[in-house]
């Protein structure tokens, strides 16, 4: 299979994979997510080359991931913006900074930390299952079916 093949397979991954599944795609959304909202700072953050941040910029908002919001006329400049799509990829983005905090953060520990602002402590990212609320293991989960899948081949 081919990297411009994925948004045509019949899989939510890789048709997932095909906007956001490059790690300058993951890194800019960090930075998104970390506020950051102009170009330059992008760039500048990254170290990124700016027609790959641009490329990346342009796919993210094709996709509605992020939205340029115009911030000044003379001459024209924008800022990049979140919207609600690309905010609901805020718990896989949390659950691989979480991933990599506990396999590579080192001895001293993780590089940033995230605090819940209502109730106000730190926390540490756990899949729960929305219908009875218990914390969710790969080995107690079952894939099956779903109303969107393939039919199968006779």
């Amino acid at each position: 299979m081919r990297w411009d093949d994925l948004s045509r397979e019949h899989c939510s991954l890789a048709r997932t994979l095909s906007v956001i599944g490059d790690r300058w795609t993951l890194l800019v959304l960090r930075e998104a997510f970390l506020r950051v909202r102009r170009f330059d700072d992008f760039q500048q953050s990254l170290g990124i080359a700016r027609r790959v941040l641009a490329a990346r910029l342009k796919l993210l908002v094709d996709e509605g991931v992020l939205k340029k919001v115009a911030y000044e006329r003379r001459p024209p400049r924008y800022e990049y913006r979140l919207t609600e799509k690309g905010l609901g990829l805020y718990p896989a983005i949390v659950a691989l900074v979480h991933w990599g905090d506990e396999h590579y953060a080192g001895k001293k520990g993780p590089p940033l930390l995230h605090r819940h602002l209502t109730c106000g402590h730190d926390f540490r990212s756990v899949m729960t299952c929305s219908e009875c609320g218990e914390a969710v293991d790969p080995r107690e989960v079952s894939p099956h079916a779903g109303p969107g899948a393939a039919r199968k081949r006779a």
